[in-house]
């Protein structure tokens, strides 16, 4: 009679194989099942890692033709070799994907090759590849089946003209006119990627604004930068229908709210307004299992879906990101094994991997002042930090926003270069229920980048001590 399992998981994604990987470390018996064939899920394979190869490869390339000469470095032709660029982002991810099936075998978790369904309480069928099937049979169930990219009704994804950001990752040429929908992170992350490369970029965003979850204030500045930097939008503007043609793509386009439309030449289109939960066929049914409208697994706050079933990362609500469903994956292996498992999702940083970058924590003025809390806030330019005035990386700043009461942190919000790594100073800073005062009060090296983390700190009580 086959062993039964302690825990299996049905995705191998962040949440997925952070989960194994720690029930593996608290004695469980585990078993993974992951459909792709690569371990990692869409971060490690189509997602974060892929863009931000490419992301960083696309900023040497751009600095080596743009900025190089004004720091007194002579080059000769630069050229892009777009085959190495994609394989070196290829041998990234290898060598990740890799390291996961390492640490499955170091903490003696099962990884199942297949698809899985949920057939029963304590029971989990996978198909293989070749339609072959078998059950396995476990105490807990943990859903971690992640997202996909959402769609355009009436537009068809191709990956090939007309792509996800799965196909975004691995064109074969530099697109002369690249048409992207959508200016959220996954779509701006990739805008950028491509104008660097030499695609004219044309953004369309239904809403009025840029990157709709941060600040109004950061967002402002963003767009102004990615302005600078050859990228145009249009705002408050919707997508209509997209039309191919042997040569190219007719992007039909009219206003949000009504009006005159207009047609967009583009040799690529990248569809990026978002990723929905990837529910659908699990089986939740025979558990007693809910979702609503767009797919998300209902969950206790203990992320249980029923007895012995749960959810994480992607399919259950909270931010959809990597690390919030690493965070979540390692709190249910640790709640399975009997131990405190608990994720505070007020503390999710957010990053956007651009040039500069875009980072975030906690409540942005928009929230804290529709919630009707007073706060008090510290701004400080990177224009006035030494580091950065060396570097020639100006562009931005950071600011902290403080209860003005208690003077407890409520949220930071930045946008500059190396602000994706800053952040957690603040996430710490919160997590411990500091002040403004702690961190300005905090000694930080001299010259560096953080120092404008402090500076924005000294600020809230109004004694920033630089420029």
């Amino acid at each position: 009679m086959a062993e039964t399992y302690d825990v299996v998981i049905i995705g191998g994604g962040p949440g997925g194989y952070n989960c194994a990987i720690r029930a593996g470390q608290l004695g469980l018996k585990v078993a993974c099942i992951e459909m792709r064939g690569t371990l990692g899920g869409t971060c490690l394979n189509v997602g974060c890692i892929p863009s931000k190869a490419l992301l960083h490869a696309s900023h040497l390339f751009s600095a080596a033709q743009n900025e190089f000469a004004s720091l007194g470095i002579k080059t000769g032709k630069v050229e892009l070799d777009l085959t190495q660029m994609m394989a070196q982002k290829s041998d990234a991810v290898d060598g990740l994907t890799k390291g996961i099936e390492f640490l499955f075998k170091k903490n003696k978790v099962d990884y199942v090759k297949g698809r899985g369904k949920i057939l029963s309480k304590g029971k989990v069928e996978v198909t293989d590849a070749d339609g072959k099937k078998q059950v396995l049979e476990t105490k807990n169930i943990v859903i971690a089946t992640g997202s996909e990219p959402a769609t355009l009704p009436g537009i068809e994804i191709d990956e090939e003209r007309v792509v996800s950001n799965t196909g975004a990752l691995s064109l074969k040429a530099v697109p002369k006119k690249l048409v992207l929908i959508g200016a959220g992170v996954i779509g701006l992350e990739m805008g950028s990627v491509w104008a660097r490369l030499g695609s004219e970029v044309t953004v369309v965003e239904y809403l009025d604004r840029i990157l709709p979850p941060a600040d109004a204030e950061v967002a402002k500045e963003a767009e102004r930068t990615f302005k600078k930097q050859g990228l145009s939008f249009k705002l408050g503007t919707k997508v209509t229908g997209i039309e191919k043609t042997k040569t190219k793509l007719k992007v039909a386009v009219e206003p949000a709210k009504g009006g005159a439309g207009e047609t967009l030449d583009a040799d690529i289109v990248i569809v990026a307004i978002g990723r929905k939960p990837y529910t659908e066929g699990l089986g939740l049914e025979n558990v007693g299992g809910k979702t609503d409208k767009r797919g998300v697994i209902e969950v206790t706050d203990h992320f249980k879906v029923a007895d012995g079933v749960w959810a994480v990362g992607d399919c259950i609500p909270g931010p959809m990101l990597a690390h919030k469903a690493e965070d979540d994956g390692t709190a249910v292996a640790e709640l399975i094994a009997g131990k405190a498992g608990h994720v505070n999702y007020d503390l999710v940083p957010s990053v956007v991997y651009t040039n500069p970058e875009i980072a975030w924590v906690g409540k942005n003025e928009e929230e804290l002042k529709a919630a009707g809390i007073e706060y008090k806030k510290g701004k400080f330019p990177f224009m006035a930090n030494s580091r950065a005035r060396t570097n020639h990386e100006t562009v931005g700043f950071v600011k902290i926003l403080a209860e003005k009461g208690t003077d407890r942190i409520l949220g930071a919000h930045m946008i500059g270069v190396g602000v994706g790594e800053m952040i957690a100073e603040v996430c710490v800073a919160m997590e411990f229920g500091a002040a403004s005062e702690d961190i300005a009060r905090t000694s930080h090296a001299h010259p560096t980048l953080s120092e404008a983390v402090r500076q924005a700190a000294m600020g809230v009580e109004g004694w920033t001590m630089q420029m």
